[in-house]
């Protein structure tokens, strides 16, 4: 038997022919194999992007019902994938600049509510003091990836918690592979600057509401030498723990 067991993921039905099947013939239960495989990310996506996960949940479940309202666009030799993560980030960028208009913070659901959800659940094990700091640097590192312009928010959050490759952000966000690179580092380089200053004080002191879009004041050539300064440990240190939270 344990020969025959590669044959179910052998004949699954892949994500472009369960959209054909929607596309041609509604059909439901391909829909419903969609949503149960892409609702996790795209909640995820949502929530990152907004930094509310209530408005992630809801944005989840637009994104879906316009895929089914939409299945009649959808191009029978694209990537099914490419294609949602591209109505997910259009209606997230939608729900922002609502946001903006109503004058609210990105963070202020969230916070409203208690912070309910977005921060994970610690496993038992570390003592309480490195709880402690591993909370607070997942907070900080959330509330300065809010702070971010779009276009830097975007390619980290999809290459770094949602692991699609450079090629597939290119193709998600229709630019070239070359500008998502540059994205990239550019987006580390200004959270790490906007971080700085609560990384240096210690766990139980840091703020997450003290993180803020203007970096400290410094010159744009030392900005650009930070590799080499002092302080590239420290921007290690907020990398690794943008990438863990």
């Amino acid at each position: 038997m344990g020969k025959l067991s590669f044959l179910p993921s052998l004949f699954a039905t892949t994500d472009e022919q369960a959209m054909w099947r929607v596309q041609t013939q509604d059909d439901h239960h391909a829909f419903g194999q969609l949503v149960e495989r892409w609702e996790e990310p795209i909640r995820r996506l949502c929530a990152r992007m907004t930094g509310d996960p209530h408005r992630g949940e809801d944005l989840k479940q637009e994104t879906f019902a316009r895929v089914f309202e939409k299945r009649k666009s959808f191009h029978p030799n694209a990537r099914f994938s490419t294609w949602l993560w591209r109505i997910a980030l259009n209606l997230c960028y939608d729900e922002l600049r609502r946001a903006r208009r109503r004058g609210e913070s990105p963070l202020d659901g969230e916070e409203s509510q208690g912070r309910p959800a977005f921060c994970e659940t610690l496993a038992e094990g570390p003592a309480p003091d490195a709880q402690l700091a591993v909370r607070e640097e997942g907070e900080l590192v959330r509330g300065a990836l809010m702070q971010l312009p779009e276009i830097y928010r975007t390619v980290l959050v999809l290459r770094h918690y949602e692991n699609l490759k450079l090629r597939e952000i290119a193709e998600v966000l229709e630019i070239p592979e070359g500008t998502v690179n540059s994205r990239l580092a550019e987006g580390l380089a200004h959270l790490t600057r906007i971080l700085e200053p609560e990384f240096e004080k210690p766990a139980g002191r840091r703020d997450p509401s003290q993180v803020s879009a203007t970096p400290t004041r410094r010159s744009r050539a030392a900005a650009s030498d930070d590799r080499a300064s002092p302080s590239a440990h420290r921007g290690l240190q907020i990398r690794s723990a943008y990438e863990s939270s």
